[in-house]
Formats: C-alpha cells, structure tokens, sequence
C-alpha cells in the first residue's frame, strides 16, 4: 500500500510513507493476498504478449514500497517470459517515493533479509532490478519503454489533499460538499496518473491495477459491514483532542491523503472515445470489483484469541497510517514526544479491539484492471 504525493504544494500535503525497515511487508499479509490474486491477471496479460525479443522486458511496480509483498508474483512473471525467452535480458523497476525505505527493498532483493534469502530476484540471470525514488504523479520512464505495468493498492493517493476535511480523518467521513471537491481531484489525479502511463508504454504493453475502491455496495477498505476502521482511526483520533492531548488543528491536520473511487469512475476515461486517455492509446481490457477478506480476523475467528487478535491486526493498520497521524501533531513537538502521542493512539485501538474483537477487520476492496496501449 504504498504513497504518492507529490512535493509539498500551496495545500500543505504532508509526507506520506509506508513505515520502513521492513515493517510494512511484515505486517500487511492481506496486501500480498491481493498481489497473489492479481498475479492471475499478470500471467493472463504476459500469455497475450509478444514475449521474445532483442530489447530487454521491462517491467515497473509503482508505489512498491518495500517490494515483499510483490516479490512472488515478480517471480511467477519472470518464470513465464522465461518460458518464451529464456535469454531474454529483464528490467524490474520499483518506484516509489523518495522517502520510502529503499534500504530495505534493496536488501530484499539480493537476498540479504531473512525470509527472503531464497533464490534473490536480482541475482537472477539477465534479470536487472532498479529502484526509482518518483511520484507516479509525474513520467517516470523514458517515452515507449516499459512492456509491463503493474501496481496495487496505492493509486488511492491523491496527488494533494483539496482542502481539509472538517471533523474526519479521512475522505469516507467528509460532509458532501467536501465530498464533492474530494472526488473532483481524484477523477483529475486518475487522468493524470493514466496519461503518464500511455507516455511510458510501449506499443502493445499491458499495465495491470489494483486500486482501493468503493464497491457497488458502498464497501471499501475496512469497511464491509462490521467496525468502521476509518470511523474508528477518527474517533481515537478525536479522543485526543478531547481530552486535551492534541489541539483542535492538529485533529484536523490529520487528513489521509486518499480517496476510493467506484469501478465507474476508474472506467470512465476509457468508455469515452473523445477522452484524453483514450486519444493516448489506451484501451480497457477487464476490470472487476473483489473483497479480499482480513486475515487477522479470519484467525480470530479460528483461534478466538481477541489479544492475539489485537496485537497482529494493529500494526497492519499502523503500517500504512502511521505518517498521516504523526504528520498532523505540530512539528514543534519534540520528536519523542510526537512517538509517544502516537503510540497512545494506536494502544487506543488495541485495547478497543482486545476488548471487543467482533466487526474488526481490514477487509481489501479493490477494483482490478488490465489496460493495454494500442500496438
């Protein structure tokens, strides 16, 4: 679940980041569980390629964070362009921000941590693997060069936040006309995003998404009928402001830098001929709205140990929200005591799920594409 924000604009967008040193793979199992289910449609796009070739194969993860939870199905794309072109050299680049934790990504790949020792993707032969520190807000590669795109559960990033929503921390508990500006700026930033993308690919390529969404029955990311975890991250949030250990523009300050567009929405540019991203060659091939269920409630439901629960499902959330809250608290405050502030919000959360275990999840809702360019 990686970010893109673009650099820090006339709204003040804070710096987004996946927690690093290896954290966010250790703690996002269900994210690998979409990536394993999106691996499906890899192959599917890879099977209607072209793949032998003089060129190198180049492939691109953007917002890959630290790259685990891609990393199998990297192996699984490799394993079929082999079966064609056994000799045919690779390129892998992952983009992400520049703050994101590269150390780790690279370690990762050459086998340097421990649950990825295995056969280390870039020490493959004739498999080359890059890390590019760029917003996906901008062109990333060179004109018709990338064969293969891929990324999943990151193009919920806006490329900045519209305005501040009043008394929420994220877009889903904004009033309507905020709402409404939210929204506006999502359908703008998905344009942008697809207009780069047609710029990078080459004839024939294949890009395939995986973005959070908002489902046909109004489900998104922890939202599927049980707890509400954005509801919840506002409501400890609020806590605090309450009890006085944050100031109202702090509370206010902490604003998820996302929105979670329909299957309509993320369509739209393709079903008009006349639309910019049509005009660039790009053509919608599949997509289709999937619920990948929590696997830290799934286990509760096994084992029903609500403490174990609480202590596996937590961090998961902490993974990827944590720089929004600590964004939020005034840079003044020393960085301790930031930690310290943050720290008690996410033990909120935990003792809250402890206490009442049912209805918490982190259920994915995602809406899956395959989009080719024009040959």
């Amino acid at each position: 679940m990686a970010s893109q924000t673009k650099e820090k604009s006339e709204t003040n967008s804070p710096v987004i980041a996946m927690r690093g040193a290896g954290y966010y793979s250790a703690n996002t199992v269900g994210a690998k569980a979409v990536i394993d289910a999106a691996a499906d449609l890899v192959l599917e796009a890879l099977e209607s390629m072209p793949l032998k070739g003089t060129t190198p194969f180049a492939i691109a993860d953007y917002g890959a964070a630290d790259g685990g939870t891609s990393i199998d199905m990297m192996r699984k794309a490799i394993a079929r362009i082999r079966k064609d072109a056994p000799e045919r050299q690779i390129a892998i680049t992952y983009t992400d921000l520049p703050h994101n934790d590269f150390s780790v990504l690279f370690q990762l790949l050459q086998g340097l941590l421990p649950a990825f020792k295995e056969n280390p993707l870039a020490l493959q032969p004739n498999v080359f693997t890059f890390g590019s520190g760029m917003s996906f807000y901008r062109q990333i590669f060179p004109d018709q060069t990338i064969s293969l795109g891929f990324s999943a559960t990151a193009m919920h990033w806006l490329s900045k936040l519209p305005l501040q929503i009043s008394d929420h921390t994220h877009a889903v508990g904004a009033n309507p006309e905020e709402k409404r500006e939210l929204r506006k700026a999502a359908l703008a930033d998905w344009e942008t995003i697809l207009l780069h993308r047609a710029r990078e690919m080459a004839p024939g390529a294949k890009f395939v998404f995986a973005n959070f969404c908002e489902d046909e029955k109004g489900h998104y990311l922890g939202h599927t009928g049980g707890v509400n975890m954005h509801d919840t991250f506002a409501k400890h949030w609020r806590n605090l402001m309450r009890d006085g250990t944050i100031t109202e523009a702090e509370y206010k300050r902490a604003n998820f830098v996302q929105f979670y567009k329909t299957k309509d929405e993320f369509v739209a540019p393709f079903d008009d001929p006349n639309s910019a991203v049509s005009k660039a060659g790009l053509v919608l091939e599949k997509a289709f709205t999937r619920t990948t269920g929590c696997p830290y409630a799934a286990e509760f439901q096994k084992k029903g140990d609500a403490v174990a629960f609480a202590k596996s499902y937590v961090p998961t959330l902490r993974s990827w929200s944590e720089s929004t809250f600590m964004g939020g608290l005034d840079p003044s405050r020393p960085q301790h005591e930031r930690m310290a502030i943050v720290n008690r919000f996410y033990d909120a959360y935990e003792a809250e799920v402890a206490a009442s275990p049912e209805g918490h999840a982190m259920d994915y809702v995602h809406c899956f594409m395959v989009v080719a360019k024009k040959a």
